[in-house]
């Protein structure tokens, strides 16, 4: 199946680059195939030439690289014309003045109260609520079977649990959880024409500008009037950034934990020993976790780093304005990090810890910690409540969203017992 917008992407491929396929139709091709192609890859994103890193080691040294940074005005492509906002994935890079996009110490103030927010004391205190919605959830899912007893556990579990969590955290009414889960979807999704895709994030900022002055004049507990509300002697945010930590952070927040809750769930069912060892308490939970985003990343590739000088790594350079992807799928497969069964799950894997799927360095996930507590609340209950869970279809009719970024399912259907 072809993109259509492969035919509006700049001109001139890259020549012998590993393709990412939009459609997602092969993931584990595409990892060995990137794997194979050395520790940095030449890629082509719908016509664009970049560079990726395939490997735990040099990944871990270029995200430390000050020489590689997130201003767009740093890309050769993009300063000379080659690559506009006709191009489908533009709104993955340059998504607005946020926390995501810039460096140093511009990234440290508009990152602080965003990491302020989500410490470990304060999950610990919204931990009550994540249990309050898994277990309304669970009680959803049950009631959601069809005549044939199959619901889909992406639509009625993994997908609305951490749209509530950020959505409590942000302030967000549930009313609008459902209209910003269809955004965010239509947004990423490989099938949405540019000038939809450009209006959706037109739409997301009037929602969160209408947010912001909400919380301006009635400030509340949440993460949106905690970013609102300068510190004594503190520079505030202006309502652009604001706006643009929210709109990252809403997407970050719950499409990873999305793809964690599924893609755990799915190592399990087809590997029906593992899942026993957990259930009898010889595995804990965050064992599974932790393998599970080494293993079977939720963010495949992301988008994008621009060198400001000639970066040296291995045999290969990274040229000044060139651009750098982090393909994190490739790097948790790493066999000099992982061993040479680095493919295969296992959750008594010494090494699972060792991975570097929320980042590293400054740039590191905010939410890598929310993450965590959502799966480590989701997983237990959902098979505490269902031990005899199980896919309702073949494991290899499991088909991917068309997204370039996130490794997303487009549904999940399950028997519960």
């Amino acid at each position: 199946m072809n993109c259509p917008h492969t035919a509006a992407a700049p001109a001139g491929r890259s020549t012998g680059a590993v393709v990412i396929d939009p459609m997602v139709q092969d993931l584990d091709g595409e990892t060995a195939r990137l794997r194979d192609a050395g520790v940095l890859a030449r890629i082509d994103l719908l016509g664009v030439p970049a560079w990726t890193v395939t490997r735990h080691a040099e990944a871990r040294q270029l995200l430390l690289d000050q020489r590689l940074v997130k201003d767009i005005d740093a890309w050769e492509l993009w300063r000379s014309g080659v690559v506009t906002r006709a191009w489908p994935l533009i709104g993955m890079i340059d998504a607005g003045r946020s926390m995501f996009t810039v460096d140093g110490a511009e990234h440290r103030r508009l990152r602080t109260k965003t990491s302020q927010a989500l410490t470990p004391r304060r999950l610990e205190a919204v931990r009550p609520a994540i249990e309050e919605f898994t277990e309304e959830l669970l009680d959803q899912l049950e009631a959601g079977r069809d005549e044939n007893g199959v619901v889909d556990l992406k639509a009625v579990f993994a997908q609305p649990l951490p749209m509530k969590v950020v959505g409590m955290l942000m302030g967000v009414d549930e009313s609008q959880h459902a209209m910003l889960t269809r955004q965010y979807k239509a947004f990423f999704s490989m099938l949405t024409p540019q000038d939809e895709r450009l209006a959706l994030l037109a739409e997301l900022d009037v929602f969160y500008a209408e947010l912001v002055r909400e919380r301006t004049a009635r400030p509340a507990d949440d993460l949106t009037s905690a970013l609102i509300l300068a510190e004594e002697g503190g520079e505030p945010l202006t309502e652009e950034e604001v706006v643009g930590n929210l709109k990252a952070m809403v997407a970050a927040g719950h499409e990873t934990t999305i793809g964690l809750v599924l893609n755990a769930v799915r190592a399990l069912l087809s590997h029906p020993d593992q899942l026993r060892m957990v259930l009898d308490g010889e595995a804990d939970w965050d064992a599974v976790i932790e393998e599970t985003l080494r293993w079977d990343t939720p963010t495949t590739h992301l988008l994008m780093r621009f060198a400001t000088e000639d970066i040296t790594v291995g045999d290969e350079v990274i040229r000044e304005g060139e651009g750098v992807v982090i393909s994190y799928r490739a790097i948790g497969r790493d066999i000099e990090q992982h061993g040479p069964d680095a493919d295969a799950f296992d959750i008594t894997r010494p090494t699972r810890n060792r991975h570097m799927t929320f980042g590293h360095g400054p740039h590191i996930c905010p939410g890598a910690a929310l993450s965590r507590v959502e799966a480590a609340t989701a997983l237990p209950a959902l098979f505490g409540r269902f031990p005899g869970l199980r896919l309702a279809v073949p494991d290899e009719e499991i088909t991917k969203l068309p997204v370039m970024t996130q490794n997303d399912m487009a549904a999940f259907p399950v028997l519960l017992d």
